[in-house]
């Protein structure tokens, strides 16, 4: 079932539930007034014939006639007025006697003084009527043939205005739901043009700050995000096709120069090492992009625990000078530390291991000197690295860049690269819930500043 029609038939169901509660209060209001009504009338006859019989002394048999008259042009109160002994008095007409009194009747009506009941259809009170220091005893009955017109009336209007509004109802809810889900519908139509060619497109926000414009602003956010996500893959599938083509060709073209001629040993060993050269740009070009992916994962998917970090350092410089043996590393506490929590991180050892390989390895390879030096300080809330080295620096319009995956600056020509090292790092700090950052000066050096949150 459409939303659209469970709507129609909620707003439906509740308002007309709604309707026939009110129209049930107002029917059984006016049914207990119409009766309430009735009975104060038969009371008000009842005194009135009491007394145009026993203080008018008005004769019985004229009493008699006027009812018998009148009952044949209205809904005439049949009264009947009876002694403490139980003797009729005066009776309308005995020949009809609608309320047929009896004993018991009576003997109710003098303990309770007064009551109110129905016989058949007819509506009967019974009262005590005193005059002269006597108790008369007097019945009042009658049809209430305009009272039970109206309320007839009342009920067939009731019905009728309960169907039509019913009617109303249900078409006034398909139209309020139409226009409801209509920015709904408008978003379907919409969402089934985006696909991944065009990713540009958006859907319209009235700015209205209801669900609906809160529901199509996070859509277009979601969007945003996939379209920064399919450009970055566009981007980074052209930089690795670049990465992996110019080691590929290279090792192509060297050889296939070989095998055109016989070549002495010595040239062919120098062909075998600049192939072995490319192959190894290979290897370090795959391994950065394994540890970038992993670095992309999300964090709960990565297992963290307490590690320390001077360990980690310690490990990374290890790696480094056994790979570079050329490569000076030096680690320096620029404050004491009391216990192992003040210099312990929360975090991934593999991963913080492969930032520091990669900042370690940036220091050196970009100084004259071969050197990068860290120093490590912490204070109540975070641990403090600070890479340093005397290299050639970073020119000022490449530092708002080096973070950005491939990315090669002007140093480019000083040293071999492929431009994930950065990047990497940067994302296996934020990762780590902390920040990097960098301070540089052409031909001065390089600083690169993590900071990591403690235990």
């Amino acid at each position: 079932m459409q939303i659209k029609t469970r709507i129609t038939i909620l707003f439906t169901a509740i308002t007309v539930t709604i309707l026939l509660v009110f129209a049930l209060v107002i029917y059984t209001s006016a049914k207990e007034s119409r009766e309430n009504e009735f009975y104060n009338l038969l009371t008000k006859e009842a005194y009135t014939k009491a007394n145009i019989f026993l203080n008018a002394h008005v004769d019985k048999k004229t009493l008699q006639e006027i009812y018998h008259n009148n009952r044949n042009i209205l809904n005439e109160v049949e009264v009947a007025i009876y002694d403490t002994d139980f003797n009729l008095v005066y009776h309308d007409a005995v020949d009809i006697d609608i309320v047929k009194e009896t004993p018991e009747m009576l003997q109710n009506i003098q303990s309770k003084k007064e009551i109110n009941f129905y016989q058949g259809q007819w509506q009967v009170v019974g009262i005590v009527y005193h005059y002269k220091n006597k108790e008369y005893l007097i019945t009042s009955a009658a049809y209430d043939l305009y009272g039970y017109n109206k309320l007839n009336d009342l009920l067939r209007t009731i019905i009728i205005v309960f169907f039509t509004s019913l009617f109303i109802i249900y078409i006034a809810g398909t139209v309020f739901s139409s226009k409801i889900l209509m920015p709904i519908k408008k978003m379907m139509e919409k969402v089934t043009t985006i696909s991944a060619t065009n990713l540009d497109l958006r859907l319209v926000s009235y700015n209205t700050k209801d669900e609906l414009s809160q529901l199509a602003n996070t859509f277009n956010e979601m969007l945003d995000r996939l379209e920064n996500s399919f450009d970055s893959q566009k981007h980074f599938v052209s930089n690795i096709s670049h990465e992996l083509r110019t080691p590929l060709s290279a090792m192509i073209a060297e050889l296939e120069l070989s095998t055109n001629k016989e070549r002495d040993i010595q040239e062919y060993k120098t062909v075998i090492h600049n192939v072995m050269a490319d192959a190894k740009k290979l290897v370090r070009l795959s391994n950065s992009l394994l540890d970038l992916a992993k670095a992309n994962y999300d964090r709960s998917e990565i297992g963290f625990k307490p590690i320390r970090i001077d360990e980690v350092l310690l490990d990374a410089r290890k790696q480094t000078l056994q790979a570079n043996s050329d490569y000076k590393i030096d680690i320096h506490f620029e404050n004491d530390f009391e216990d192992d929590h003040q210099i312990s991180v929360n975090g991934n050892e593999y991963l913080l291991n492969v930032a520091f390989i990669n900042i370690f390895e940036n220091g050196c390879k970009f100084s004259n000197d071969k050197q990068s030096i860290v120093s490590i300080l912490f204070d109540a809330e975070k641990i403090i690295l600070k890479f340093s080295d005397k290299g050639i620096g970073i020119a000022e319009n490449d530092l708002e860049n080096i973070f950005t995956p491939f990315y090669r600056g002007e140093n480019k020509t000083f040293a071999d690269g492929n431009g994930i090292g950065l990047s990497l790092t940067q994302k296996i700090i934020n990762l780590h819930e902390g920040n990097i950052s960098v301070q540089s000066s052409l031909n001065q050096g390089t600083t690169f500043i993590i900071e990591l949150p403690h235990l």
